[in-house]
């Protein structure tokens, strides 16, 4: 089996390169094809259906340019299209989940914020997600709109941006938060701003090296794990927006 496929990895935007961040980190052999689906961001206000269509459309156009394994850097997407994927296509894939075990395990006051789309606050794997892990923590959800649309277009620090994150965060702080989830791949490159509002003894938590770690396991259980030092590691950008609008937004955010 050719080892030297690349990684797959895709989003509605530019959010999933906090994911592909971590997959570079931990696996530097390997290459990747990053799939950003700004044409079709956000994917909030889309049904399930069309999240379906576009994820499926993408993962094609991944197989089709040799991907071994596909990354679903997108929480939105994970909830709506991620089990038909797997149903349909035959190769790994991974997706997303809220940080909530991690952040149910380190609270000190017993209170939870997750900072998320509205589309994956109200889905059944969230609601799942919750009766496993929340036990005796109290999980208080916050939906954000707007947050990806600062994020694609690159304002990681604007007075615009604060504000808003401020209308979001302080809520959450005022019940007794003292972890909050980042929810959406998106949200980590808002990190400093959040931080600054919620102050040092918040916890900011993402999922982001999780996902690097499930992807370095499913590589090495399916043989498609590049050795050591063997690899001539590349990463290749696809988008579905306009390049000229998005590229300058990755180069940024990659860095």
């Amino acid at each position: 089996m050719n080892t030297q496929r690349p990684i797959g990895v895709f989003d509605s935007g530019v959010g999933g390169l906090s994911v592909l961040r971590e997959i570079r980190a931990l696996l530097p052999d390997e290459s990747l094809i990053y799939y950003a689906d700004s044409g079709y961001c956000p994917y909030g206000g889309k049904s399930q259906a069309e999240i379906q269509a576009r994820s499926a459309a993408i993962t094609e156009e991944l197989m089709a340019a040799g991907a071994k394994l596909i990354v679903v850097a997108c929480n939105t997407a994970t909830i709506a299209a991620v089990e038909s994927l797997r149903a349909t296509y035959p190769l790994p894939f991974v997706g997303m989940e809220p940080a909530v075990k991690p952040a149910v395990a380190a609270t000190r006051t017993g209170v939870v914020g997750v900072l998320a789309t509205g589309a994956a606050l109200g889905g059944n794997k969230f609601h799942h997600l919750l009766a496993q892990h929340a036990r005796d923590v109290r999980i208080i959800t916050q939906p954000c709109p707007g947050l990806v649309e600062h994020v694609e277009r690159g304002d990681l620090d604007s007075a615009a941006l604060r504000q808003r994150l401020r209308g979001y965060v302080q809520p959450l702080l005022d019940e007794g938060a003292d972890v909050l989830v980042l929810g959406c791949t998106h949200y980590p490159f808002l990190r400093a701003a959040i931080a600054d509002i919620a102050g040092p003894e918040v916890r900011l938590l993402d999922t982001g090296t999780a996902v690097a770690r499930q992807t370095r396991r499913l590589l090495e259980r399916e043989g498609l794990l590049v050795a050591a030092g063997e690899g001539s590691p590349s990463i290749e950008w696809r988008c579905s927006g306009d390049p000229d609008r998005v590229q300058p937004v990755i180069n940024r955010l990659w860095g």
